[in-house]
């Protein structure tokens, strides 16, 4: 019996060790210039040279007192129309979680700040070293997010079950 508990306390350990080798990554949103009006970033180079991924994270830092954060939709990204956000975020150090495949438009909405270029696009793309992306769900936005609500619990609860069987030695 002892045998068996080994065993499955080592397939946990493994199942565990193989959610953390896919692991998301988490952006600090224009470096260390972080998320600002000031300073010249430009919020669209800075995004293009990255390759995101659902599951991964963005932190948007800034003094709250000049600054926030709204998702908005691609045409309110355009106009630079901060009446209507998605989401709105305001406590200086934001993480947001890529959730959805496509794109996720994020602006400062306080006045002239999106205008002034504090505005960023970010394409969110299928993970290639998962599952190929025939199996990523192509026009279906909330299947992605399924999918990666259930990678995310597959991992807790195996790290759990792996606690737990540790326990029981």
């Amino acid at each position: 019996m002892g045998s068996m508990k080994k065993t499955l306390a080592i397939s946990y350990l493994m199942m565990a060790l193989c959610g953390v080798s896919m692991a998301s990554t988490v952006y600090q949103v224009g470096d260390s210039a972080g998320w600002t009006s000031m300073g010249g970033v430009d919020y669209q180079d800075w995004a293009a040279d990255k390759n995101f991924h659902a599951g991964d994270a963005l932190v948007f830092s800034y003094n709250m007192q000049f600054h926030n954060v709204k998702q908005v939709t691609s045409q309110d990204f355009e106009a630079c129309n901060a009446t209507s956000p998605t989401a709105t975020y305001t406590s200086g150090s934001d993480a947001i979680n890529l959730e959805r495949l496509g794109h996720v438009y994020f602006i400062c909405g306080f006045p002239g700040h999106c205008q002034a270029g504090q505005k960023i696009d970010i394409s969110v793309s299928p993970i290639t070293s998962g599952p190929s992306p025939a199996h990523w769900p192509s026009s279906s936005r909330s299947g992605a997010s399924s999918d990666l609500y259930f990678n995310k619990l597959y991992w807790t609860l195996s790290v759990l079950a792996l606690c737990l069987s540790l326990l029981a030695y």
